[in-house]
């Protein structure tokens, strides 16, 4: 179950990580609570994810492509220190009470830009810190220390913003970036394949990777699972200040405990999943992931009382990473060394780059018809995902 863990390489990234992400999910719910108090406006919430999450749509092929000929190591100390400035700033214009709503714009995008390159960099890295027979756990318990974060984090924002506001949370997330940078930098012999030599320009390259992703039916399938996941599903997760504030009535510190619902959920999904001692059998559960998050939006859709409402969201998070826990392991083992750069940017432009339009027609939704309404018919879009491609994805 922890196999990946008996590798040096990986621990140092594994603590590091969960130090990092526990204040990533601390400004993520800060910068919610912050723009919805300065706003009250659910449209937003989805316009902030959009600025903040769009460039890793539009950058995606060419971080696909800057990825795999890079040094990946080095290009995640590059990222991850150029989002700890983006903290830093973010605290000091709150702190020194300039904060306004553009500035949580302009920050957001700049994030978004180091994101395209870190994520499917961190994606690749974390393959190559273990031997190829521990991959599938590696990505599983990664994925743990993602949704733990998930736990710890928005818990912690809650009490940090009735304590210190929302600039303690962002100060707290820029020096979280400290324990994975040291974490990076005592790594030793990092095995990295070669560079592929390029067989023409960017553009070339790119529309190499394109053809290769799309020629392959189980990739394909993957990916549009992971379109509909991240348009229709995911934005439940921009619309819960919606829910703690205005439905749930339970204001901050209910938004925490959702958010943490949601963590716990997702956590103890991706230890199911690290159980699991090979790729086989993803493609049902992408497929189970989806129609049980199907239900448990619709739950969530109707759901008027907190603990209820908890309960809705711990079940989304447990699907939810049934579905992207498995993708990602399915990608990484159908694709092949001199594209795997370039399908992992395609991940992440799908699952980080697609939710901000899901988002935004989210907020604009729950504005004029309401929270409840939008979230059931995020539901009907993912029954129908599990329902028309059930048979075929359980193939992969």
């Amino acid at each position: 179950m922890f196999s990946a863990l008996s590798h040096r390489n990986f621990r140092l990234f594994f603590f590091g990580q969960f130090v990092s992400l526990i204040g990533s999910w601390m400004q993520n719910t800060a910068q919610a609570w912050l723009v919805y108090r300065l706003t009250r406006d659910p449209l937003m919430l989805g316009l902030v994810a959009l600025v903040g999450q769009f460039p890793v749509f539009i950058l995606g092929f060419y971080a696909g492509f800057a990825v795999d000929h890079a040094d990946h190591l080095r290009l995640v100390k590059r990222t991850q220190f150029l989002a700890m400035v983006q903290a830093a700033l973010l605290a000091l214009l709150t702190w020194g009470g300039h904060i306004q709503v553009w500035h949580v714009f302009a920050l957001s995008l700049g994030l978004g830009v180091v994101n395209a390159f870190d994520m499917p960099a961190r994606q690749v890295l974390i393959g190559e810190l273990v031997p190829v027979d521990h991959r599938h756990n590696a990505i599983a318990l990664n994925s743990t220390v993602v949704n733990a974060s998930r736990i710890v984090g928005p818990a912690l924002a809650g009490l940090a913003i009735a304590w210190a506001g929302e600039a303690g949370c962002f100060a707290i997330n820029a020096l979280s970036y400290v324990a994975v940078l040291v974490a990076l930098r005592a790594m030793r012999e990092v095995r990295q394949p070669p560079p592929p030599e390029p067989r023409g320009g960017p553009w070339q390259e790119i529309g190499d990777g394109m053809s290769y992703a799309f020629a392959n039916e189980p990739i394909r399938l993957v990916l549009l699972a992971l379109s509909v996941v991240g348009i229709a599903g995911l934005p439940v997760y921009t619309l819960m200040p919606v829910f703690a504030e205005d439905v749930l009535h339970s204001g901050v510190k209910g938004l925490g405990i959702l958010s943490s619902f949601s963590g716990l959920g997702a956590m103890i999904g991706a230890l199911a999943l690290a159980r699991r001692r090979g790729a086989a059998g993803v493609g049902a559960e992408i497929v189970s992931g989806t129609a049980g998050m199907a239900l448990a939006l619709a739950g969530m859709a109707w759901s008027r009382h907190f603990w209820l409402s908890c309960f809705f969201m711990a079940l989304i998070g447990w699907f939810a990473i049934r579905v992207l826990a498995g993708a990602n392991t399915a990608l990484q083992e159908l694709s092949d060394d001199r594209h795997r750069g370039r399908v992992m940017s395609f991940y992440s432009m799908i699952f980080i780059g697609l939710s901000p339009f899901g988002s935004f027609v989210a907020g604009g939704l729950a504005s004029r018809l309401g929270v409840a309404w939008t979230t059931a018919g995020m539901a009907v879009c993912m029954a129908a995902l599990a329902a028309g491609y059930g048979r075929r994805m359980r193939s992969i």
